[in-house]
């Protein structure tokens, strides 16, 4: 398999860095810093080969799955608004030996949501 995932995947400009996980195989926990009262959470997650990973994140209590390319490099990005949202924590990646994955983890302003209808 020729890999095309390299490095963690990139952060909006404005967001601030508080946890990473280089390119890694199998399962992994990544603990991340605690930001400021109102801040958001973004979980920016790369995956590539064939299966899916599991992201879990506490102590927020959310979770979402990726499907993994086996040839192209699948990447998600998902940011949590949730009470307790400040507070450190760690997130927890379940993935088979068959997929790479890298993580970024941020904090920032949370992005406004357009109304259903606009634009």
């Amino acid at each position: 398999m020729q890999l095309s995932l390299r490095k963690p995947p990139e952060l909006d400009p404005d967001a601030s860095l508080a946890g990473r996980q280089k390119v890694t195989v199998g399962s992994a926990s990544v603990p991340y810093r605690k930001g400021k009262k109102g801040d958001a959470l973004t979980i920016a997650v790369s995956c590539q080969g064939k299966g899916e990973i599991t992201v879990a994140v506490q102590p927020v209590h959310v979770s979402f799955p990726l499907e993994c390319g086996a040839h192209q490099a699948s990447t998600i990005s998902n940011q949590f608004a949730l009470p307790g949202a400040e507070r450190s924590g760690v997130v927890s990646v379940e993935a088979s030996p068959a997929v790479h994955w890298a993580m970024t983890i941020g904090r920032g302003a949370p992005v406004q949501a357009e109304s259903p209808g606009a634009g």
